[in-house]
């Protein structure tokens, strides 16, 4: 599996730290970072589809579940063969079902070359893979920064990000999706970057255990 390396001595993370304070504390706080690549597209867009509005915890069993009834890999032939019911059982929807199939389809088809996407700019992407039933900007962009490893992606309405964005910088829940949209521009042509932090934040348990990153950094320093 590839892995994509952050260091934050590295030009680009010093860049974005330079620009905000805030998320620089962050940075520094959790260090270095690796983010396994999904090398493996069709399995990645399938996983997801099926976190399309649940829980990564949920999203997890329902792909497992998959990934067995599957024979332990994704593939266009298995999803093919697979019936609606079939995956219903394994825990997706009914339109989560229709969305994996008419992928699957569409692969089949030539109409999405999932082999030879890679080399594409985002834009051209993202055009590619929302033509997908059930594929919009989300699914899209998880792609690029998940299977891809593209630099400049910010997932402004992934709920993570919203939810880690929020802690970050002390705002209201119905704030943090404009506050996004605001740092995005402060945070290119890097936001990628800010994008793993963030999520790192939720991985690590600290949105969860602290009540903003003052209470996390005191706690620490406690400990020391």
């Amino acid at each position: 599996m590839e892995t994509l390396r952050i260091r934050i001595q590295d030009p680009v993370v010093e860049s974005i730290c330079a620009k905000d304070p805030r998320l620089k504390q962050l940075i520094t706080l959790i260090g270095d970072i690796e983010v396994p690549l999904r090398s493996d597209y069709l399995s990645s867009i399938v996983r997801s589809i099926i976190g399309q509005q649940i829980s990564v915890s949920a999203a997890s069993a329902i792909y497992a579940r998959l990934l067995n009834l599957l024979g332990g890999r994704i593939t266009v032939d298995g999803l093919l063969a697979t019936s609606q019911e079939e995956l219903r059982e394994a825990g997706l929807t009914m339109r989560k079902a229709e969305y994996v199939k008419d992928l699957a389809d569409k692969i089949v088809n030539r109409d999405l070359d999932l082999r030879n996407i890679g080399p594409y700019d985002n834009d051209a992407i993202l055009k590619q893979l929302i033509h997908v039933k059930g594929i919009g900007k989300w699914t899209a962009e998880m792609f690029l920064i998940l299977s891809l490893g593209r630099q400049d992606v910010l997932a402004i309405d992934d709920v993570g990000i919203q939810r880690s964005a929020q802690w970050l910088y002390g705002v209201e829940k119905s704030e943090r999706r404009q506050l996004l949209i605001e740092k995005s521009p402060l945070w290119a042509p890097n936001r990628s970057i800010a994008s793993y932090y963030l999520w790192e934040a939720i991985h690590l348990g600290f949105v969860q255990d602290f009540d903003s990153i003052e209470e996390l950094i005191d706690t620490k320093n406690e400990l020391q």
